[in-house]
């Protein structure tokens, strides 16, 4: 076992002269007159002078709009909040994401069964332009509320391009958000129709949507329409209900394009809500367009051609990151079911990697809980799977541990770049991701995104390096949200990232920048552990503990004792195990030798399971909240709920001799 207090990061990977050369990235720096190396550079012009940056963007990635004017307008007084961006420009978001060669493929819609179709760009621009004649039909107009329930496959893709060809705003719910998740959502933007797929798969079986419609649709405030596809039986729906073939038009050939203001709202998304109603974040078109552009093309190397799948719910962020690539002419892959489906009691842990060599994938998308399942489970990608096309692996949702990463050019390739990358749905992108013509270094992330200047602050306010601190960003960037949507929304928004530090956006990330320009995230400030006033991610302890065999999954909290704070660790053990005094001690052990004796809980409980949100997150926050007695608001938001129960139970155990004196050594 390496220990990670001393040992210097391993290089896993690095790449050839040939693929620097190639890369976006090293072309875009030779357009500024630059070179990609060293990145630092060229980072620090991209911060230093950003109306440069970003127009020499706008240019190289191919924007498709009109109007000229500044790329950037900085307000002095107010040099976050108050900067606009290409504020004389126009375009539309769908425009820009249906551009290429229209016999190029550009969706391959797949599920649990495999690939189930490949669709030309020209037959998507048939199919948005026959549903942008049928939400002409309900009269939509631009900033038109239209929401969405429905699985990741075209349909769902088709009506968000031809909403926001038209100016409305989408915003989506997974459909296994259960009435009162989706009411928590949607019931705060009162949207002006509701488009409904008829299920969804998971796990080898249909899972109806339309049965929950009505009770979904009656608490919904201004709701005008229900658009239905597959089933219009909709029993008591409280507004007129339209099948999507009927309302369509058949003989739409091409569709049209609104033109509209740069900040012009595109999406609007939400917070996972685990201890209040979710924030309703409103996105504006350009903004998230052209940084998107900027990481699917500089960072991780999209081009033409390529195919970029990423397993995701349509209620995560991910998923607009996933279909951005789109625009930069790049075939994505929609897949409707579970990481890991069942059937008949048996898991298909080859289910994504068999698509991924059909399609052949160049950029596969994933997060470090599926990684460390597989290798859990002894799962060997590359061994059962021809994946020569693969360049990338991007990873996302929780930071990826030193296992994960060496896991990954062990069993999966050795030649590609592993992205750990990390940013948020309140900015629709990343702070800090890849870097295809940088070594991957494991544990760590490449690099700062470019136009993104990123800090990281200790508790004096002072920039630091080689130590952790709070992620901040201290120069506007496009892809700010617009605003919260709902009463005093901007007043809302400057309180969530600005109340801390005026002008200065401060993430909520427990970070530290190291000595060779890589990004380690420790985990969220909110759930930071401070045992006698020592700042501790809980990353650093999951990192450890994912590395013991017998553990299956774990969640550390701080539990409030007096002026301080205890570690608790919940863990859930593997079939064959069993958290006795041996196993206590191991853990103890390891967490004391690999990270620091301040990172040995005062407890260790055993529970069966860990509560996710539907966007694979951990909720230490939700968990502490309900063993203190408060109440946790939206538990609609977490796709096991009922496993808190347990984590209660375990709490009210009085703790054995032996965890109180292996805590006290």
């Amino acid at each position: 076992m390496m220990n990670k207090k001393t040992s210097a990061p391993q290089v896993l990977w690095s790449p050839s002269e040939a693929q620097i050369n190639s890369a976006q990235i090293t072309h875009f720096a030779r357009s500024l007159g630059m070179d990609a190396l060293p990145y630092e550079h060229l980072h620090r012009f991209s911060v230093a002078k950003p109306a440069v940056f970003w127009e020499a963007l706008w240019q190289f990635s191919g924007m498709v709009g009109e109007g000229g004017g500044p790329a950037m307008i900085r307000d002095d007084a107010a040099p976050m909040t108050g900067t606009r961006f290409f504020p004389e420009r126009q375009l539309n978001f769908a425009e820009n994401m249906l551009v290429g060669d229209p016999s190029s493929i550009a969706v391959i819609e797949a599920d649990e069964d495999g690939v189930r179709q490949d669709v030309t760009l020209h037959d998507l621009r048939s199919r948005v332009a026959m549903a942008q004649a049928g939400l002409r039909n309900l009269n939509v107009q631009p900033g038109d509320r239209i929401a969405g329930m429905m699985p990741n496959n075209l349909d769902a893709f088709v009506m968000l391009l031809a909403a926001t060809s038209l100016g409305a705003i989408w915003s989506t719910c997974s459909p296994e958000f259960g009435p009162t998740g989706i009411v928590d959502r949607f019931g705060q933007i009162s949207p002006r129709i509701l488009v409904l797929a008829k299920e969804y798969l998971y796990n080898s079986r249909r899972h109806d949507i339309i049965c929950k419609a009505s009770e979904i649709a009656r608490q919904l405030p201004g709701l005008e329409h229900i658009i239905a596809l597959g089933s219009k039986s909709i029993v008591d729906a409280p507004c007129p209900v339209h099948d999507f073939v009927d309302l369509c038009d058949s003989s739409a050939n091409e569709p049209t394009f609104i033109r509209l203001p740069f900040d012009h709202p595109v999406y609007i998304v939400y917070t996972s809500g685990t201890t209040g109603l979710p924030k309703c974040i409103v996105h504006r078109a350009g903004g998230t367009l052209l940084n998107l552009r900027k990481e699917h093309m500089l960072h991780c190397d999209v081009r033409p051609g390529d195919r970029v799948m990423y397993y995701t719910n349509t209620a995560w962020m991910m998923y607009h990151w996933l279909i951005a690539a789109r625009a930069c002419g790049a075939a994505i892959v929609l897949y409707d079911g579970a990481a890991i489906p069942k059937k008949d009691g048996e898991l298909n842990h080859g289910a994504l990697w068999k698509i991924a060599e059909q399609v052949k994938a160049t950029h596969f998308g994933t997060s470090p809980k599926y990684l460390t399942l597989l290798q859990q489970d002894g799962y060997r990608p590359g061994a059962n799977h021809d994946l020569e096309a693969l360049r990338m692996i991007a990873s996302a949702g929780a930071p990826l541990t030193v296992e994960n990463f060496e896991w990954v050019y062990e069993e999966v390739k050795r030649d590609l770049c592993l992205a750990s990358i990390s940013g948020g749905t309140e900015i629709l992108g990343c702070f800090v991701m890849s870097n295809p013509t940088l070594p991957v270094h494991a544990g760590e992330i490449q690099c700062p995104a470019l136009g993104m200047a990123v800090n990281i602050l200790d508790e004096r306010g002072a920039p630091v390096l080689g130590r952790k601190g709070d992620l901040v960003c201290t120069e506007p960037f496009p892809s700010m949200p617009v605003t919260f949507w709902g009463a005093n929304g901007w007043e809302r928004y400057l309180d969530t990232y600005f109340s801390e530090r005026p002008e200065i956006w401060t993430h909520g990330d427990l970070a530290e920048i190291t000595d060779k320009g890589g990004v380690i995230i420790s985990g969220r400030t909110d759930t930071t552990l401070k045992p006698g006033g020592v700042r501790i991610g809980t990353g650093e302890i999951y990192r450890v503990i994912d590395s013991i065999a017998e553990i299956e999954d774990s969640l550390v909290i701080g539990y409030p004792n007096e002026d301080d704070m205890d570690i608790w660790l919940f863990v859930v053990t593997k079939p064959d195990a069993a958290l006795d005094d041996s196993l206590n001690g191991l853990i103890r052990d390891r967490l004391r030798m690999d990270a620091s004796p301040r990172h040995v809980p005062k407890r260790i409980l055993a529970v069966p399971e860990i509560p996710y949100t539907l966007s694979g997150k951990k909720v230490e926050k939700a968990v502490l909240q309900f063993i203190t007695g408060v109440e946790v608001k939206n538990r609609g938001s977490l796709i096991n709920p009922d496993c808190l129960n347990a984590f209660l139970t375990a709490a009210e155990q009085q703790p054995s001799l032996q965890q109180v004196a292996g805590a006290a050594s």
